[in-house]
């Protein structure tokens, strides 16, 4: 985890603190099922519950117990027995390491799944926002990065936030496919200890219980999971990647905030760079890089190994850390958006009317020529105008062959912008379920 792309509340679920929290949880509620059924006395699982609870869990002291007996978890154990007293002795029966590890990275993806989850709710609100408020302002569309036809910068909006409303169900998916629980001893077979106690803490965690685990849960629960991160870091990078088009000068429909005092260059007082939106390009290939090694881990030997331990250790601080920063920073972009309408005017208008060809070609069929006859008239006088010789409408109102069928009033609506907004409510509706703000 890099600090300056860390926000604390994320940050707070990978400490050391937190985990060894949670390892303590799920050891006390183990020990409360187990005496539910008689396996350890009510009072020892009393005991450890009540003095674990009261326990400040020193991290130095149980990484020092690490370096002499080289387990993290039997580090643990130790550490809390020095807290519980003789009754310790009642703690991990019939359980093994991964069940307190597996079970312990669950919680911690679903609480990290919570935060990332409220991180789209409030991007989504942003981009609503947007959306509505620029629902009908005109700007170009483009394809292989050439004008096409127009758009409306609402529907940029919009786009992005039917894409980011998928991403949340995915994240959501992933959450629940995530959180799942396995407390069944060595080689999953509850032999050691019954699958009630792994229901039971299931249920105390929020979790729910793993159908079956080997010795732990199955990797392509995680595998899954991150990759789910990644298609989220990619919808990022394609908005992101958006904006820092949209405010390349030649442009510049729209901008990041640039604060008062901001300075974009060391060299060059006048730059504004989208410093912002080029580093969640960057973010966002962290993020999908995670994918990878999770995927990699699902082929475990037999029923375990330890391949994935150290992957694991990185990825999921890593990727959930990066990917809420980013997240909190997209909404603040486009939160802070500076749009120019004047500027995307001026671009629609740049190519002197080219952008209506399509509604001439269409008319021209409409009216008895072949579609062939139609393109090449249609592309002949467009031709003259990226040559830079004139307007499109000019020269169309020239051309015998087309004003033998279109007269020039006819071909002078063709030319109108609003045509092509028809439509934008129906898919505001589609996306938002209504066409009003």
């Amino acid at each position: 985890m890099i600090p300056r792309y860390s926000r604390p509340e994320m940050v707070a679920i990978w400490q050391p603190e937190t985990k060894f929290r949670i390892w303590f949880e799920i050891e006390a509620h183990a020990a409360q099922a187990m005496a539910k059924i008689g396996a350890i006395p009510q009072a020892a699982a009393d005991t450890i519950w009540e003095r674990g609870s009261q326990a400040s869990f020193d991290v130095a002291r149980i990484d020092e117990i690490e370096r002499e007996v080289k387990h993290d978890v039997i580090a643990f154990l130790t550490h809390l027995a020095e807290h519980v007293g003789e009754d310790a002795r009642f703690v991990h029966k019939g359980l093994t390491s991964s069940d307190v590890l597996d079970t312990c990275f669950n919680v911690q993806l679903t609480r990290a799944a919570d935060i990332l989850l409220a991180d789209l709710d409030g991007l989504l609100a942003a981009l609503k926002k947007r959306a509505f408020e620029h629902k009908t302002t005109p700007c170009i569309g483009r394809s292989h990065g050439i004008h096409a036809e127009p758009v409306t910068f609402g529907l940029k909006m919009a786009q992005a936030y039917a894409e980011f409303a998928r991403c949340r169900d995915r994240l959501e998916a992933a959450r629940t496919d995530i959180a799942t629980c396995a407390l069944s001893g060595a080689v999953g077979t509850f032999a050691n200890v019954d699958p009630s106690v792994e229901a039971y803490v299931a249920a105390k965690l929020g979790l729910t219980a793993e159908p079956v685990s080997t010795q732990v849960i199955p990797r392509d629960r995680h595998a899954m999971f991150f990759a789910t991160l990644g298609v989220v870091a990619s919808s990022i990078e394609r908005l992101a990647v958006e904006v820092r088009h949209l405010q390349r000068t030649e442009v510049l429909e729209a901008e990041e905030y640039f604060s008062p005092g901001q300075k974009g260059s060391s060299a060059m007082p006048h730059k504004r760079n989208p410093v912002l939106t080029e580093n969640l390009t960057g973010l966002a290939r962290m993020v999908r890089s995670y994918a990878l090694p999770a995927m990699e881990n699902v082929a475990l030997w037999h029923e375990r190994d330890i391949s994935h331990s150290s992957v694991e250790r990185m990825i999921g601080p890593d990727a959930t850390v990066t990917l809420d920063f980013a997240l909190a920073r997209l909404t603040g972009v486009v939160d802070k958006l500076v749009v120019y309408p004047e500027r995307m005017q001026e671009n629609l208008d740049a190519l002197g009317g080219l952008i209506h060809s399509q509604r001439v070609l269409l008319a021209l069929v409409e009216a008895g020529a072949s579609r062939e006859e139609a393109y090449a008239q249609v592309q002949r006088n467009a031709m003259r105008v990226w040559q830079g010789e004139g307007d499109f409408l000019t020269f169309l109102k020239v051309d015998a062959e087309v004003t033998a069928r279109l007269d020039a009033g006819a071909l002078k609506a063709l030319f109108d912008l609003g045509y092509h907004f028809k439509h934008v409510d129906t898919i505001f509706e589609r996306v938002f379920g209504t066409a009003k703000g």
